[in-house]
């Protein structure tokens, strides 16, 4: 008991992470019925287990949509700075603290957006199936990475299973490179056209448009897809644009030739996409046999997608693609903003699988052991077993 209340804080965190088993979330979901697939899963690598607590946290903090992320960042930050302010000690060691806890948030969010990390990769049981994503883009586009490359996008995307990916930049066109070179997988042609408060992701060799004839109006926009068609190429209404400026014309979008929707999309924007929404948007793709996407929408930013497609080339329109994705991202749109500081750390436990659960208590169970280890007397609490080689030595007895 003693050891429980001089460490209350990871004693109550190994409490939550058994406490979230009892509600646990599958590691995918189908977007579409919301039930876990049947033929994929999620294979974690061995080191994304032993560091699971690092691992999970930064998942967590990529999937956040943008005004959660906002909140959620601002209240660690007054958290952290408050609790390391009001800790004993003088007051330049309080401002420390305070500093330091603070500056610990900006630092986990920056390694969310660029540090290197092994990742979860999708594994499909059907051979006949592609894994492919509808929607990425290169250092083209104008908020694309500095430097990073058509063969940087691709192994990006291998290393989580993907077999396939569309290259779509923002209003540039991708040439597949001749001969395609040493890539990790198939880079497909595309391109992400910017018109009317939309933005529309056309699939297939495109030649460019002259996008003011279609950025007057709705109407204007609308005639897009009918040009995509006449070369060639699909045309997929892109999130968040769809929802939050055309709500009220998505039948016209459907009469004017649509091929697809995205519903699930892993930018911060993107991920704000309330799960009715999807619902409405589901019931009007399967009414019209519309293909329905997911995207990662990666500008070179973050290391982990939120969802995969596993399409069935022979197959045509609302079944001939499922969208699996991770339920901490689908559950964006569902939780308000204000909460995302509580929210968004108990669906990340939730999600965890036993043998992720296994290793934050190990991590946990270390931290609490080298921490009870005792001090000499007049050395400071808080370094453990450290503190023995900080201190004076004690004068010889003999």
């Amino acid at each position: 008991m003693k050891l429980i209340t001089r460490h209350p804080i990871p004693f109550a965190l190994a409490a939550l992470v058994l406490l979230a088993a009892l509600w646990p979330l599958p590691p995918l979901v189908d977007a579409v019925t919301g039930q876990p697939p049947g033929d994929a899963d999620l294979l974690r690598p061995f080191f994304y287990v032993a560091l699971a607590p690092l691992s999970n946290t930064l998942d967590a903090l990529t999937f956040l949509s943008l005004g959660r992320a906002w909140v959620l960042i601002g209240t660690w930050v007054v958290a952290l700075a408050a609790w390391g302010a009001l800790r004993p000690g003088s007051p330049p060691r309080r401002v420390l603290r305070a500093g330091l806890g603070a500056a610990a948030v900006f630092l986990l969010a920056a390694a969310t957006v660029v540090v290197p990390r092994p990742v979860p990769r999708l594994e499909s049981a059907d051979s006949s199936a592609t894994v492919i994503d509808y929607h990425a883009h290169t250092a083209a586009s104008h908020d694309g990475r500095r430097g990073w490359s058509p063969a940087d996008l691709a192994a990006w995307h291998a290393a989580q299973g993907f077999q396939a990916s569309y290259v779509t930049d923002h209003n540039v066109p991708y040439p597949p490179l001749s001969p395609p070179g040493d890539l990790a997988i198939r880079l497909l042609p595309g391109v992400e056209w910017s018109v009317y408060r939309q933005h529309v992701v056309a699939l297939g060799e495109v030649r460019p448009i002259n996008r003011d004839s279609f950025s007057r109006d709705t109407p204007a926009m609308l005639r897009l897809f009918g040009e995509l068609h006449r070369q060639g190429a699909l045309a997929i209404a892109s999130l968040p644009e769809y929802w939050e400026n055309h709500r009220e014309d998505l039948e016209a979008f459907v009469t004017a030739g649509v091929d697809g929707f995205e519903i699930v999309n892993c930018a911060p924007k993107g991920l704000a996409f309330p799960p009715a929404a999807r619902r409405d948007v589901l019931e009007l793709a399967a009414g019209h046999d519309l293909l329905v996407a997911g995207a990662s929408d990666n500008h070179g930013w973050g290391k982990v997608t939120c969802v995969w497609n596993v399409t069935h080339p022979a197959a045509h329109g609302f079944q001939a693609n499922h969208v699996f994705a991770r339920p901490v991202a689908l559950a964006q749109g569902a939780h308000p903003a204000w909460e995302a500081a509580i929210t968004q750390p108990w669906l990340m436990l939730r999600s965890l699988g036993w043998s992720e659960r296994i290793s934050w208590l190990t991590w946990i169970a270390l931290i609490v052991l080298y921490r009870a280890q005792p001090r000499r007397q007049g050395q400071a609490a808080g370094l453990g077993i450290l503190a023995r080689s900080l201190g004076t030595r004690p004068p010889d007895r003999g």
